[in-house]
């Protein structure tokens, strides 16, 4: 087998330095494909769109009110002006009128040719056929030009970039049905021990439930992604390695859980020896120390630890960033806040520590957070309690009651 060359070190490869390694390594695909709009929200557009019509397409009435030329306002004067028509939304007046008459006019309402002015319903006085303009009045507002949202042939939406709702809907207002896309990402994850049971089956002495699966399986659930849900590998380095080389032709990434440690029972070192070009790593980061990375063929793999904790953060950090950007994206960093630690966290200096907090929005702008609980990284129901981690740098000490703190929100939902 031949590594990839990253630096040789006993040091541990800070977080930022494996996020570079990682970046440096993966091309984005270039294959796409062409969908409907009800199919794209949250795919990867891959081609920029232009309009080809202004948006709006006509001058049109900002609220309900009076259509009018302003040459008919009196200076210092209420204005009598006479009521000729209406223009509906989706049904213009087509008339004509002289310099004194009006139309009655509706939000959305094409604003005809004669007209520069929209006074808003509540400003007018009306009887019959006549209204009446207050003294004063200002002319040239309420009317929304075409194109004054996007004019013709501007570019709408700039590829790169992952679709969301507003985005559809700016492409329907200018009538495009269909977008080019980043094909979905092919993903194959499974978990390897022989102390792994299924759910549904009663444990045996030494056995638990393999809740990894379930947690990376939710965390891949994405639009631009297709996932695989490889099962459970046994410890054996022949299983492994036949799930490992035949799984790699198959999907884009492949994504392990348990075993990327150099134990007896850690077979995935071995095998991946053997199928690719992988780099196992030390990272100062805690939870999640172990973390293999590499290729096997053009199939990218991430050999993640076993603990669900550091499965979770190992994912966060490194997993979801590389999936952006092989989809196309530009990876992105963590909203990051400051917030006043209500409870002292311990911490010994060497790496840096994702601790699982309770965030709170005190007032707009200002925040608080206290340690969810114990930050053993087998502990899912602290994670479970949590909404944010507590980013503490490797160079930490700990932390008292009152001091501020780095956080990254895993929910904007306070």
């Amino acid at each position: 087998m031949t590594e990839i060359c990253y630096p040789k070190s006993a040091a541990l490869l800070s977080v930022e330095q494996a996020q570079q390694h990682i970046r440096q390594a993966i091309k984005p695909i270039e294959q796409h494909e062409s969908i409907g709009l009800t199919e794209a929200l949250d795919r990867i557009l891959q081609q920029s769109i232009h309009t080809p019509i202004d948006i709006p397409p006509q001058r049109n009435a900002a609220m309900d009110g009076y259509a009018f030329a302003s040459d008919a306002l009196i200076k210092n004067q209420a204005t009598m002006l006479q009521v000729i028509g209406t223009s509906w939304a989706g049904k213009p007046f087509t008339g004509s009128a002289q310099p004194n008459q009006c139309i009655r006019i509706f939000t959305g309402a094409v604003v005809p040719d004669f007209a520069d002015s929209v006074i808003a319903q509540e400003q007018i006085t009306r009887q019959a056929d006549q209204i009446t303009l207050p003294e004063n009045t200002k002319p040239f507002k309420n009317i929304r030009a075409a194109g004054s949202d996007v004019k013709q042939h501007e570019r709408l939406i700039k590829a790169p970039k992952k679709l969301k709702a507003s985005d559809l809907g700016l492409l329907a207002a200018a009538g495009i049905d269909k977008v080019q896309v980043t094909r979905r990402l092919k993903i194959g994850f499974f978990s390897t021990g022989d102390e792994l049971t299924a759910i549904g089956q009663a444990l045996q002495p030494g056995q638990i439930y393999d809740s990894n699966r379930y947690l990376l399986d939710s965390l891949l659930k994405q639009a631009n992604h297709l996932v695989t849900d490889l099962g459970v590998i046994k410890d054996d380095s022949q299983l492994i390695e036949h799930t490992i080389s035949s799984a790699a032709g198959k999907f884009d990434v492949l994504i392990s859980t348990g075993g990327a440690s150099v134990g007896d029972a850690d077979f995935i070192k071995q095998t991946l020896e053997k199928c690719g070009q992988v780099n196992f790593w030390k990272l100062a980061i805690k939870p999640g120390k172990p973390l293999a990375f590499g290729k096997i063929d053009d199939c990218l793999f991430f050999g993640l630890p076993g603990n669900p904790v550091a499965v979770l953060v190992t994912f966060e950090k490194f997993v979801k960033p590389a999936l952006q950007q092989l989809s196309g994206l530009y990876p992105t960093q963590a909203l990051q806040l400051l917030a006043r630690c209500e409870t002292p966290l311990r911490k010994s200096p060497g790496r840096q520590e994702y601790q699982r907090g309770i965030l709170r929005q005190i007032s707009p702008g200002e925040f608080s957070v206290q340690a969810a609980g114990q930050q053993d990284s087998h502990q899912l129901k602290v994670t479970s309690l949590a909404n944010c981690f507590i980013v503490l740098n490797s160079e930490c000490k700990g932390v008292e009651a009152g001091e501020m703190v780095i956080v990254e929100p895993l929910d904007t939902s306070l």
